[in-house]
C-alpha cells in the first residue's frame, strides 16, 4: 500500500544517558528522500494512570500540583512508572491510593496513549476506576498540594485555562466525556 514508501531509516544510535526511569540516546537518521540527520530519542519507562469517577459519574479524582520543569500548578490525573513485575492496572490503582488515599473499585482499561510520539517512546496505559473507597490520607506526601473530586462539566474549561495541560490526563478525561464507560 505504499508504507515503506515513507518508512525513515535508522543507521544506528548510541547511547547518551540511561537511569532507571529513560535512556537517551542519539539516533542516525534517514529521511525518504535521502536527507540524513541525528535526533534525539528518549525512551522511558511504561506508566499507568487512572480516571477515577465518582458513583454518580458526574466527578472525576485529580490531585492540584507544581509541576517545577514548566513551574506550574496543574491538575493531574493519579499515576506512576508501571514497576516490572507489576501489571499497569495494578499500578495505576496503587498509585490512586498511595497519591490520594482513595482506593479504585470497578478498574478498567481505557486506552494507550504516547505523547511525545515524534521524538520519545513513553507508552501511558489508561485505565477508568467506577467508584472509589476513601481509606486514609494520601501516604505519599510529595505528590499533590490538594486532592479533589473536580466536577467533568468544568474540565473543558479548565483545560481552555490552562489549569488541565498534561496529554494523558487530557486524553483520559476526554475519552470519559467522550465515550461515557457503561
Amino acid at each position: 500500500m505504499g508504507e515503506e514508501l515513507t518508512r525513515w531509516t535508522i543507521h544506528g544510535e548510541r547511547l547518551v544517558d540511561d537511569t532507571r526511569k529513560l535512556h537517551l540516546s542519539i539516533a542516525s537518521v534517514e529521511l525518504p528522500n535521502g536527507v540524513c540527520f541525528e535526533q534525539y530519542v528518549l525512551r522511558m519507562r511504561k506508566a499507568a494512570m487512572m480516571v477515577v469517577l465518582d458513583d454518580a459519574r458526574e466527578n472525576v479524582l485529580m490531585m492540584w500540583r507544581h509541576r517545577w520543569i514548566l513551574d506550574r500548578w496543574v491538575w493531574e490525573l493519579p499515576g506512576g512508572y508501571v514497576d516490572p513485575d507489576e501489571k499497569p492496572s495494578t499500578t495505576a490503582a496503587r498509585e490512586v491510593e498511595e497519591e490520594t488515599g482513595w482506593r479504585p473499585r470497578d478498574v478498567r482499561p481505557l486506552v494507550s496513549t504516547q505523547p511525545v510520539v515524534g521524538s520519545a517512546d513513553a507508552e501511558n496505559l489508561l485505565f477508568v476506576s467506577l467508584g472509589a473507597e476513601y481509606v486514609s490520607t494520601p501516604t505519599d506526601i510529595n505528590e499533590a498540594e490538594k486532592i479533589d473530586w473536580i466536577p467533568l462539566a468544568s474540565v473543558r474549561h479548565r483545560m481552555e485555562d490552562g489549569e488541565i495541560i498534561g496529554a494523558s490526563s487530557q486524553v483520559g478525561l476526554m475519552h470519559v466525556m467522550a465515550f461515557p464507560p457503561a
